[in-house]
């Protein structure tokens, strides 16, 4: 690639020791942009850069440890096992919190292939193969493979802005299931404390409303946060839903999560090799929301949408 490059990030450790994480730092005419990161639960993206250079996202707060960064992940997932010609077992698992939770032991999202292609000078088309594969339990020590995913990133930096949109494909394995009805899910984002609205940042949706529970009771179109990084430096995250996942509920907070969840309050059922996909574009941005512009952003994403329809 001539522009962009994919590196993996190591870190020196004692003799004997080994990394828990695995990440791909990915760059852009030498420019940090993001990284791949791959923990001991799940796929995502950390750390996350502005065009001028800032980190505006959280790994692993104290406050809610599977919140990493930027995310695709669910907490109920339920599966029926076939051990007869017409009756089933129920397996219910979580792939969103790093512990049983709610009884639901935990999965874990691993990644099992990466292909990278530059379309453009700026533009590099990033393919996660990931399975979503369930605990330990007996007859299955390395757990079932649930679901298989096609994980799409388009990263596209800019002066002012770097867009990342994320296409998930989910689709079932051998077995039935249904995804949900959780309001753990699908997509999701923890800024740093400086964006957040307890710490002085703003929280505002298209249509002007600010805070999270007025923005969580809304139905916007887009959503950001932004706030000061220090000596007057502002950055900010906007999320744009694609149309698959546009009208879906929002949940965001005045703390520093910002998701949009296609399983709040409904179940989708799949057959076996049965798929559906969800997406949605990141902006990633100095300035506040404001300065970004991020409605003329918005109108373009749309335009941009329309094209490829066209």
């Amino acid at each position: 690639m001539e522009s962009f490059s994919i590196l993996e990030d190591r870190v020196d450790l004692a003799r004997g020791a080994w990394a828990a994480s695995h990440r791909l730092a990915v760059r852009w005419r030498g420019r940090r942009i993001l990284a791949l990161s791959q923990g001991p639960y799940r796929s995502y993206l950390y750390p996350v850069f502005t065009p001028a250079g800032f980190s505006v996202t959280s790994e692993s707060p104290a406050d809610h440890p599977h919140h990493n960064s930027i995310w695709v992940a669910l907490d109920r997932v339920r599966c029926l096992f076939p051990y007869s010609s017409d009756e089933t077992e129920e397996g219910t698992y979580n792939f969103y919190v790093n512990g049983t939770f709610q009884g639901r032991a935990p999965g874990r999202i691993l990644t099992t292939g990466i292909e990278t292609e530059e379309l453009a000078p700026d533009h590099l088309r990033i393919e996660l193969n990931l399975e979503w594969r369930g605990p330990e339990e007996w007859a299955a020590s390395d757990g079932r493979v649930l679901l298989n995913e096609l994980r799409t990133l388009d990263v596209r930096p800019g002066e002012r802005v770097n867009l990342i949109d994320v296409r998930s494909r989910l689709q079932a394995g051998r077995w039935a299931l249904e995804l949900g009805p959780t309001r753990h899910g699908l997509f999701g984002v923890r800024l740093i404390e400086a964006l957040t609205v307890t710490h002085g940042g703003t929280l505002l949706d298209s249509a002007g409303r600010k805070g999270g529970r007025e923005i969580s009771r809304g139905n916007a179109v887009w959503v950001d946060g932004s706030g000061t990084l220090g000596r007057g430096v502002r950055a900010g995250v906007a999320l744009f839903p694609h149309s698959g996942t546009a009208g879906h509920p929002w949940y965001v907070t005045d703390w520093g999560t910002l998701t949009i969840n296609p399983m709040s309050g409904r179940t989708w059922s799949l057959e076996p090799e049965q798929g559906i996909e969800f997406g949605l574009r990141i902006a990633v941005h100095d300035g506040d929301a404001n300065e970004a512009r991020v409605g003329d952003l918005y109108r373009a994403f749309q335009e941009g949408i329309e094209g490829e329809r066209r």
